[in-house]
C-alpha cells in the first residue's frame, strides 16, 4: 500500500508520468554525475566545495539574499545561483527574472544553534534545488544528516525535529516539516506552470557582503555576467525589509510582508486566484487587498467574520485571523509553517489598526 501511495506522489507532481524527469546538468560543473537521473546525494551536484556543510560555493555558484524572505518556522536561509555559462537572466522590473535553460536556484533552510552566538554552530535541514529543465522548472528536496556531512534526496516529506535558542534565551522547539514535492508544487505555480518566487529586482536591490566587499546585488549579477538589460539605479525597485522601520512607511513594510508571505498565491496568476483576494505589493485596489471584502467562500476559515480586512480593527478581520491561526484548515499559508510569525502578525495588526475606512493605500 506505501509503495503505492508514493508512486501515485510521484505521478501527480510529474504531470502523470511515470519516467521520472532528468535534470539538465551539463553545465553544473559535477564531478563525475553528468546524466544522472536525479542524483541521490546534494553532493553530485558539485554546487559546494567540502566541507559540505561549510556551503562555500563551487564555480559560477553566486549567493544572494532577499528584502523580504518569507517566514519559514524561524529557519534561516542561505540562497545562491548558478546561472550557464555563457548565459544570462533577463532583468524584469515586476516579476522574477528571466532566467535561461540549465539555471539551479538553491535555498539551503538551517537553524543556529544560539541566535546569541554570531559564529556558533547551525544544524542546516534541507537544501531545495529549483532547476530549469527545456519543459520548465523542476524542485528537487535534499535532507541533511545529522553529521551535516551529506544531504539526501527527499520525495515524500518529512519531519525532523528541531530546537535552539533564541535572541533572548528562550528555547524553542518545533516539528520542522520538510514539504513534498507536491506541496513544493502548489507554492509555486504560476498560471499551472511551476516557477520560481523569490528573485524579482525589488526583492535582490540590495547590499551584500560578498569576499571582495558589499556592492548592490543587482550590480554584482551584472558584472559577473549573470544578468543582462539592468537599468540605472534611480529606475529599480526595492521592497522594504518589512521588521526595519528605516526602509520604510508602516503601509510599505507591511505590504512587503504580505507579498512575501502571501502573494504567491494571492495574485491573478496563482492557485488561489479564484479568492480575488490579491496581495502583491503593486496591487492599488482596496478591495482586492481585502479591504471591506467578504471571502468568496465563507467557511470554517474566515472564523465567523464578514471582511478580509476591516479597518481599524484587526481583531475583526479574516486575515489577521487566518495568519494567526495554527489550525491547517484556517491558517495561512496553508503550508511551511507550524508557528505563528508574532512579529510579522503584530506588524499586521499594527497596519489595519491605524486604519481608517477613507484613507488610501
Amino acid at each position: 500500500m506505501k509503495g503505492i501511495i508514493f508512486l501515485l506522489l510521484i505521478m501527480a507532481f510529474l504531470g502523470c508520468d511515470s519516467t521520472r524527469k532528468k535534470p539538465v546538468i551539463e553545465e553544473v560543473n559535477l564531478v563525475g554525475t553528468v546524466g544522472l537521473d536525479q542524483p541521490e546525494r546534494l553532493s553530485e551536484w558539485g554546487l559546494f566545495l567540502e566541507p559540505l556543510k561549510e556551503l562555500s560555493p563551487g564555480l559560477g555558484v553566486v549567493p544572494y539574499d532577499l528584502n523580504a524572505p518569507l517566514f519559514s518556522d524561524y529557519a534561516q536561509k542561505a540562497r545562491f545561483v548558478k546561472v550557464p555559462d555563457g548565459t544570462r537572466a533577463t532583468y524584469d522590473s515586476s516579476e522574477v527574472m528571466s532566467f535561461p535553460v540549465e539555471t539551479i536556484l538553491i535555498k539551503n533552510f538551517y537553524y543556529a544553534n544560539d541566535l546569541r552566538e554570531s559564529d556558533g554552530e547551525r544544524r542546516i535541514i534541507e537544501t531545495r534545488l529549483l532547476i530549469h529543465e527545456p519543459p520548465g522548472w523542476n524542485a528537487l528536496t535534499y535532507v541533511w544528516n545529522e553529521e551535516q556531512t551529506e544531504a539526501f534526496l527527499e520525495i515524500a516529506g518529512k519531519t525532523v525535529p528541531i530546537s535552539w535558542t533564541d535572541e533572548a534565551g528562550v528555547l524553542k522547539r518545533v516539528n520542522y516539516s520538510v514539504p513534498n514535492l507536491v506541496q513544493c508544487k502548489s507554492c509555486h505555480e504560476r498560471s499551472g506552470q511551476m516557477s520560481p518566487i523569490g528573485p524579482t529586482a525589488r526583492q535582490l536591490n540590495r547590499d551584500y557582503t560578498y569576499e571582495a566587499g558589499v556592492e548592490n546585488q543587482l550590480d554584482h549579477w551584472e558584472e559577473a555576467g549573470l544578468l543582462s538589460g539592468l537599468p540605472g539605479g534611480d529606475h529599480r525597485p526595492k521592497l522594504p525589509v518589512w521588521d526595519d522601520e528605516r526602509t520604510g512607511t508602516l503601509d510599505l513594510r507591511a505590504r512587503a510582508w504580505l507579498e512575501t508571505n502571501c502573494a504567491h498565491c494571492h495574485r491573478a496568476e496563482g492557485p488561489a486566484k479564484n479568492t480575488g483576494l490579491y496581495l502583491t505589493y503593486n496591487e492599488t485596489d482596496q478591495y482586492k487587498l481585502g479591504i471591506n471584502k467578504p471571502p468568496v467562500a465563507a467557511g470554517r476559515g474566515s472564523g465567523g467574520l464578514t471582511y478580509g480586512i476591516v479597518p481599524g480593527k484587526p481583531d475583526q478581520s479574516i486575515l489577521v485571523h487566518r495568519i494567526e491561526s495554527l489550525d491547517p484548515g484556517v491558517m495561512m499559508p496553508e503550508v511551511g509553517r507550524k508557528m505563528r510569525d508574532e512579529e510579522g502578525i503584530s506588524l499586521i495588526r499594527e497596519w489595519i489598526a491605524q486604519m481608517d475606512g477613507g484613507r488610501q493605500l
